[in-house]
């Protein structure tokens, strides 16, 4: 069985593919000055390109865990959330508060889907 790692560092690879499984490392915003609205925009943003560089879409999307700063964000977080899961499409799914890597990071989600 063939693991394939893409843009693999010392510490981690962005995506890792076996058996048409995809994971991929944890996104965060690509601005960490924004709120939590478009943090989590910019996020989901780096989830398409990955998921598409891997050869897959959200609508493959099997599970998600999203990593938030804290619940008062959960609502808006949220609301960017279900206009970016495709209708019929929402993937098995976690959400709890923690600690980010840098304070300014509000969401991170890590996500694993299914190869098209």
């Amino acid at each position: 069985m063939t693991v394939k790692r893409l843009e693999t560092q010392q510490r981690m690879s962005k995506i890792v593919i076996h058996n048409n499984t995809i994971y991929l490392c944890g996104q965060v915003a690509e601005d960490a000055s924004k709120g939590i609205k478009e943090q989590t925009e910019t996020m989901l943003a780096k989830v398409d390109l990955l998921l598409e560089q891997a050869g897959s879409d959200k609508k493959h999307i099997l599970s998600a865990t999203i990593y938030i700063k804290s619940m008062d964000f959960f609502t808006q977080m949220n609301e960017v959330w279900d206009n970016w899961v495709p209708e019929g499409h929402a993937p098995a799914r976690a959400c709890v508060e923690a600690g980010m890597a840098k304070k300014e990071l509000l969401v991170e989600i890590s996500v694993i889907a299914a190869v098209k």
